[in-house]
């Protein structure tokens, strides 16, 4: 059971509900790698997605995922849209309600943009990344990840290393993490750790090394050099030195550990190429695949409540 009329944020879930997306995701899986990848879960559906911050991966992602599922599938362009003549969010979201679209998929640049969108329109929203706020479809992929490489999903410590402060993944999976009853440390220089850190159930270090002493996880982040105001970090080669991720780091870590990157990577800055590329402990590429997976599961639960909802006498999920 998944009681939910969109997918905001991992917040709002349950360790039930993140179960019952991984689970469904499961079978996603093993349709893409047939050759016959249709399934028929959005049939005559139509999915929007709306992205305000360029995106490679999540949108190709979301639209690749949609039209397996079935759905009819737009790309709206917001670079050459009406929201870049003056239309507010909330204009843009009542034209794109008069459009009677079933699933929404949006990234924007601010916090809780996703959240009034969602409360204007008609249709399941999905959050594709909002601000610093959320990513909640990157923190369940991972979570497949995790779970299919390590065979479970829970008492696993994980290190999460980098630019934390600018990080919607890192609070995602802190959030997912938390709530699957793993241990979690974060690992970066003062200026990249929220405020409040402290306060998530986490532990906070300092030293590469010493915080990945025995990591099952170690997840990377990218230095979102575009949300940074000011110097945070003494220099590249410097920051790279002490927080990069290379052999010498990893070795620290579990001797099964596995290392993970939401992407795009910047090589030689927050991780070596090389470990990067190695099948053996990287799981970039297989966190890609699972994408797909996960944001089919997603999609095919939301549509399953807007049919119930929209049946005579049909429940509305929360």
């Amino acid at each position: 059971m998944f009681a939910h009329r969109h997918l905001l944020g991992i917040e709002g879930l349950s360790r039930e509900d993140i179960e019952t997306v991984l689970d469904l995701a499961e079978t996603y899986v093993a349709l893409n790698r047939q050759s016959d990848k249709r399934a028929d879960a959005l049939k005559g559906l139509t999915q929007i997605n709306m992205f305000f911050e360029a995106s490679t991966r999540t949108q190709a992602s979301f639209e690749l995922a949609g039209k397996r599922l079935g759905a009819n599938v737009m790309n709206m362009s917001v670079a050459s849209s009406s929201v870049k003549k003056g239309e507010t969010l909330i204009d843009t979201a009542m034209t794109l309600n008069a459009m009677h679209p079933d699933l929404l998929v949006v990234r924007h640049p601010s916090s809780g943009a996703v959240n009034l969108l969602a409360s204007k329109v008609n249709c399941a929203v999905l959050n594709a990344g909002d601000g610093r706020h959320e990513h909640p479809t990157q923190a369940l992929l991972d979570a497949l990840t995790i779970r299919r490489r390590k065979g479970l999903l829970s008492r696993l410590t994980v290190a999460i290393c980098g630019d934390i402060a600018h990080s919607r993944v890192a609070r995602s999976n802190i959030i997912l993490l938390g709530r699957m009853e793993n241990r979690i440390r974060l690992i970066a220089p003062p200026t990249l750790i929220p405020p409040g850190a402290d306060r998530m159930g986490v532990e906070i270090f300092e030293d590469m090394r010493e915080g990945l002493e025995g990591a099952d996880v170690v997840m990377m982040l990218r230095l979102q050099k575009e949300r940074m105001d000011g110097a945070l970090i003494p220099s590249m080669r410097e920051y790279y030195h002490r927080f990069g991720l290379d052999a010498e780091k990893l070795a620290h870590a579990s001797p099964d550990a596995i290392v993970m990157h939401p992407g795009p990577m910047n090589r030689g800055v927050e991780i070596d190429g090389t470990l990067a590329d190695d099948i053996n402990v990287s799981v970039i590429q297989e966190q890609v695949e699972m994408g797909v997976a996960v944001r089919m599961a997603a999609m095919d639960l939301l549509a399953r409540n807007l049919r119930a909802r929209n049946e005579p006498g049909g429940a509305v999920p929360c």
